[in-house]
């Protein structure tokens, strides 16, 4: 697989949980484009080894990425 880091993300809408749990219908990353940072994080699905590590990783670094 091809390093993606630095890559501009493509176009996209999806259902996704944003802001400390809103659920947003029609999520795309457009409405973002020069205005915030933005983590976009995917995992393969849930009950995976990498869903709840990853998750409570980026949770215990929460007061880094508000910086």
């Amino acid at each position: 697989m091809a390093v993606l880091t630095g890559k501009k993300a493509p176009s996209f809408k999806a259902k996704a949980v944003v802001s400390g749990g809103e659920i947003v219908e029609n999520f795309s990353l457009d409405q973002y484009l020069g205005k915030k940072y933005v983590i976009l994080f995917f995992y393969p699905k849930d009950f995976t080894f990498v869903c709840p590590t990853e998750l409570h990783a980026f949770q215990d670094r929460l007061n880094e990425f508000e910086k």
